[in-house]
C-alpha cells in the first residue's frame, strides 16, 4: 500500500542546500521539478538547522500548508504595490493602491512584539516563491532593515531561503499596476527584486525525482518544461486520447482542466446524477482562523456514491496521500466509510485539525516561538470528479483525465501532466496541440543562466569564509547596542520627572559599552588576522577566551537592564518606554546568543561540519536570565497592597463577566464577540475559573472529552507542557480545553488532600 511519503535518500543538491543554510549567510533559491521533494525538505528543515527561522508564504492556504504565516500578516503590509522610492508620485498617491517605505513607517508601523520577532529571525523561509512579486520582496527587505536597524545588508542581515518552482504558478499583476511595475522592474518575478540583487543568491535545484520513476515520462516532462517538446513527445501524449464515450464509463479517475467553470460543471453534473440524499458536515472553527485560509469546505456535502479526494497526507495511519481518490460507500451519522481507489480498501473517515499560528517571543529564552491562535477541524476531503490545474499543484494522482485543449497560461500542460506518477495513468480528453505548450522565456533564461551546480562547491567555500568573517566582526562589536540605547534616549521626549531620574541607567549602559569599544576593535582585527592566516588553533583559543570575557561583561549589563525593567513595570504611563527597554533586552540576548555560537560555529565550519545543535546554550541563557530576575524580584519592594487589591479586583471582574455570559447559555465564540476579545482569552478565563473551583469542568466541556484528556494526562511524564499533551492527543483538542482539564485535575487533587 502506498503511504504517500516515499523513502527519500539525501541527494547532493539537498546536502548542498543544508550546507549553505547552516554555514553561510548567502541567500538561497531552492527549486526543483514537480515531485523532487521541496515540501519534504521544508517540513524537515527546522530539525536540521541551528538558525531561528520563520516561514511565510504569499497566500493563506500556502502558508497553512507550509506551516507558517502569510507575508502580509507577518510584515503588516497593505495590499497593493510597493514602490521602491521614498515618495509617491501625485497620480500614484491619489489611486491609493501604492505604498512606499515612508508610507509603511508612517501609516503602518509595527509594534514592539512584531519587531522583536523580526529581530529574532536568522533565516526567513518564503515558500511558493513563484507567486511572490519583486516589489513585495522589496517591501519585506525594508521591514527587515527597519526592525533590525541594519540598512547596509539586504533584509537587515537575515538569510533568505526562497522555495518554489517558477515553471508553475506565476505572480499576479493587476491591470492598474502594470505600468508602474514596469517603471521599476524588468518583470514581476521575485528575482527582479532590488534587494535580492544587492547581495545575490545561490541557485540550488533538487534533481532527484520521487513522483515519477519512468525515464521516458521524465524526459517527456523535461521537454515540456523547457519548451522543447519533440514530435515523438506529442505523438506519445496523443496515444492516450480517449473519446467522451470511453471516458464516461471510467471510475476512480479525476479530470484536470484549465478553467474553474469547467471543473464546477463536471462536479455538479456528477453529483446531481446520484440519487442518494445529501449529508452535510460542518467544520469546527475556533479562535482566529480567517475564511481565506479554510483548507477544506466549512459546509461539506457528501453523498453515498460521491467521488472524493483527500486533501492532506495521512501522517498517522498512512492510508492516504494528498490527491488520493475514494468513493463514499456509507454514511451513518458521523460514521462515514469510503472505498479507496485502486485497492478497494474500506476506510472510516477521520477529521483533521489545521492550526493557524503567529510568531511570538518565548518569555524565558527571548527566542522566536509560535503560538496557535486558531484551529479548523474538518474531514480532509473534497468532492473530486474534476479540479483545475491551478488547484492541483502539490497533488499526486495514479490516474487522471487531462483536459488542456484550452490551455491559456504558461506551463499549464506541464503542471497537469506532472501530477501523474506514470504515463500508464494518463487519459487525454483532447488531443494535444503543440501551440498550447508554452513556458515563459524569462524563466527558461533565468534558470539556464543561474543553474550552475558545478560551481556550488567553490561558491560555498567562498561564502563560508565570508560568513565566519561576518560572524567575528558582528559578534565582537557592540556598536548596534550603543545605537539602540541612544535611540531609546532620543525617543523619550515626553518624560515625567520620575522617569527622567531613572534615565542614568541607559547612560550607564552606553558608557559601559563605549569603554569596551577600543578593546573590541583590536580583538576583532586580531581574530580576522588569525582567520586569514589560517591559524585555526590560535583562532579557536582567542575566541574561547574572548567569549568567556564578553559573556561575563554582557551579563553584568543585562542584570542592570533587567533591574531597570522591573522598576518600570511598577510605574504608570511608561508603556512606550518599557516596550523600548524590552526591545533592548532582546538586543542584549541576541548578542549573548552570538557570543555563545561564535567558537563552535567557527571551529565546526572550518572543520567541515555543517549541522549543529545549540539547544544547550539556549537553556543555559534562559536559566541564567531566570536566576537574575528571581534575585532582582526578591530584592525589590513589594507591590503596594492597594495596587495588588485593584489588580486582583480587575482580574476578578473580567473573569466573572465571562462566567456570567457562559452560564447565560453563550458559547465561547459568542462571548468573545460580545466582549471584543479573542476566543483564546475567554478560554483562559474559563480555565482559571475551573482551577479555583468557580466553574465545574462539566459545565464547560462534554464528559467524554474530559475523560479522554484526563486519561492522556495520566500517561504524560513529569514536567510535560500543554504542547506535549496537544501532540499526544493528535491535535484533537485545542489548548483552551487542555488547560481547562489540567486545572480541573489540579483543583480536584488539592481538594481531596485537604
Amino acid at each position: 500500500m502506498y503511504t504517500g511519503e516515499e523513502i527519500m535518500q539525501e541527494s547532493d543538491s539537498t546536502t548542498a542546500a543544508i550546507q549553505f543554510i547552516n554555514s553561510t549567510s548567502c541567500h538561497i533559491f531552492l527549486t526543483g521539478k514537480a515531485g523532487t521533494g521541496k515540501t519534504t525538505f521544508l517540513k524537515n528543515l527546522s530539525g536540521r538547522t541551528h538558525k531561528q527561522l520563520a516561514i511565510v508564504a504569499p497566500t493563506g492556504i500556502a502558508a497553512l500548508n507550509a506551516g507558517g504565516v502569510t507575508i502580509h500578516s507577518q510584515f503588516l503590509l497593505p495590499f497593493g504595490m510597493f514602490i521602491p522610492d521614498r515618495d509617491l508620485s501625485p497620480a500614484a498617491d491619489q489611486s491609493g493602491s501604492f505604498y512606499t517605505s515612508h508610507t509603511l513607517a508612517q501609516k503602518h508601523p509595527i509594534n514592539s512584539l512584531r519587531k522583536q520577532v523580526l529581530r529574532s529571525i536568522d533565516l526567513l523561509v518564503i515558500d511558493e516563491v513563484s507567486m511572490l512579486r519583486a516589489d513585495l520582496l522589496d517591501a519585506i527587505d525594508y521591514r527587515m532593515k527597519a526592525a533590525r536597524g541594519n540598512f547596509t545588508q539586504s533584509f537587515g542581515g537575515v538569510q533568505l531561503l526562497l522555495i518554489g518552482d517558477l515553471y508553475q504558478l506565476p505572480p499576479v499583476v493587476k491591470r492598474d499596476e502594470e505600468l508602474m511595475l514596469k517603471r521599476y522592474y524588468h518583470s514581476a518575478w521575485f528575482f527582479e527584486s532590488k534587494a535580492l540583487k544587492q547581495d545575490g543568491f545561490a541557485y540550488i535545484e533538487l534533481d532527484k525525482i520521487f513522483r515519477q520513476h519512468d525515464d521516458k515520462f521524465i524526459q517527456l516532462l523535461n521537454n515540456l518544461r523547457n519548451n522543447r517538446p519533440t514530435p515523438d513527445d506529442i505523438a506519445e501524449l496523443n496515444r492516450h486520447y480517449k473519446s467522451a464515450e470511453e471516458i464516461q464509463n471510467l471510475k476512480d479517475v479525476i479530470t484536470l482542466t484549465t478553467h474553474n467553470y469547467k471543473a464546477e460543471e463536471l462536479n455538479i453534473r456528477a453529483l446531481n446524477q446520484l440519487s442518494t440524499p445529501p449529508h452535510y458536515v460542518y467544520a469546527s472553527v475556533e479562535g482566529e482562523f480567517p475564511e481565506s485560509m479554510f483548507p477544506a469546505q466549512q459546509k461539506l456535502e457528501l453523498r453515498e456514491g460521491a467521488q472524493i479526494m483527500f486533501t492532506r497526507n495521512d501522517s498517522e495511519d498512512k492510508m492516504y496521500f494528498n490527491g488520493k481518490l475514494a468513493t463514499v460507500k456509507s454514511i451513518a451519522g458521523d460514521d462515514i466509510k469510503v472505498e479507496m481507489a485502486g485497492s478497494n480498501t474500506l476506510y472510516t473517515l477521520k477529521k483533521s485539525l489545521w492550526e493557524n499560528k503567529r510568531y511570538t517571543i518565548d518569555s524565558a529564552t527571548l527566542e522566536i516561538d509560535d503560538e496557535v491562535i486558531g484551529t479548523f477541524e474538518q474531514y480532509p476531503v473534497k468532492l473530486a470528479w474534476a479540479i483545475t490545474i491551478h488547484k492541483s499543484q502539490g497533488l499526486t494522482f495514479d490516474t487522471a483525465i487531462i483536459d488542456v485543449g484550452q490551455a491559456f497560461a504558461d506551463g499549464q500542460v506541464y503542471v497537469a501532466l506532472s501530477r501523474l506518477r506514470s504515463l500508464e495513468g494518463l487519459i487525454m480528453r483532447t488531443r494535444i496541440d503543440p501551440n498550447v505548450i508554452s513556458t515563459d522565456k524569462q524563466i527558461v533564461t533565468f534558470s539556464t543562466v543561474n543553474n550552475r551546480p558545478e560551481m556550488l562547491p567553490d561558491k560555498i567555500k567562498i561564502k563560508q569564509h565570508e560568513y565566519i568573517r561576518q560572524l567575528i566582526k558582528k559578534t565582537f562589536d557592540f556598536e548596534a547596542l550603543v545605537k539602540e540605547c541612544i535611540y531609546i534616549q532620543r525617543n523619550q521626549k515626553e518624560t515625567s520627572a520620575e522617569e527622567a531620574a531613572l534615565k542614568p541607567v541607559l547612560e550607564q549602559l552606553i558608557n559601559a559599552l563605549l569603554r569596551e569599544k577600543d578593546n573590541t576593535i583590536k580583538f576583532g582585527r586580531q581574530l580576522l588576522s588569525l582567520l586569514d592566516g589560517n591559524h585555526t588553533d590560535q583562532l579557536s583559543d582567542r575566541i574561547r577566551k574572548g567569549s568567556a570575557y564578553y559573556k561575563d561583561f554582557l551579563y553584568q549589563q543585562v542584570t542592570l537592564l533587567l533591574s531597570h525593567i522591573e522598576e518600570m513595570r511598577l510605574k504608570k504611563r511608561v508603556k512606550s518606554y518599557l516596550n523600548s527597554l524590552l526591545d533592548l533586552d532582546q538586543f542584549f540576548c541576541k548578542k549573548l546568543e552570538a557570543v555563545d555560537k561564535a567558537l563552535y560555529l567557527t571551529e565546526s565550519i572550518l572543520g567541515g561540519v555543517t549541522q549543529f545543535d545549540f539547544s544547550v546554550f539556549t537553556l543555559e541563557r534562559a536559566s541564567a536570565r531566570g536566576k537574575i530576575l528571581e534575585q532582582i524580584r526578591k530584592d525589590m519592594p513589594k507591590l503596594p497592597d492597594k495596587k495588588k487589591r485593584r489588580k486582583r479586583k480587575e482580574e476578578g471582574d473580567t473573569h466573572e463577566i465571562t462566567l456570567g455570559l457562559l452560564k447565560s447559555g453563550m458559547t465561547v465564540a459568542e462571548i468573545a464577540a460580545a466582549r471584543g476579545l479573542v476566543a483564546g482569552t475567554i478560554e483562559s478565563h474559563l480555565a482559571k475559573l475551573i482551577g479555583v473551583g468557580r466553574l465545574s469542568i462539566h459545565e464547560y466541556m462534554d464528559s467524554q472529552k474530559v475523560t479522554m484528556i484526563a486519561n492522556a494526562i495520566g500517561e504524560m511524564p513529569d514536567g510535560f507542557t500543554p504542547k506535549d499533551l496537544f501532540l499526544k492527543l493528535g491535535g484533537k483538542f485545542d489548548y483552551g480545553q487542555l488547560r481547562a482539564v489540567m486545572n480541573h485535575m489540579t483543583f480536584t487533587s488539592s481538594e481531596s488532600t485537604t
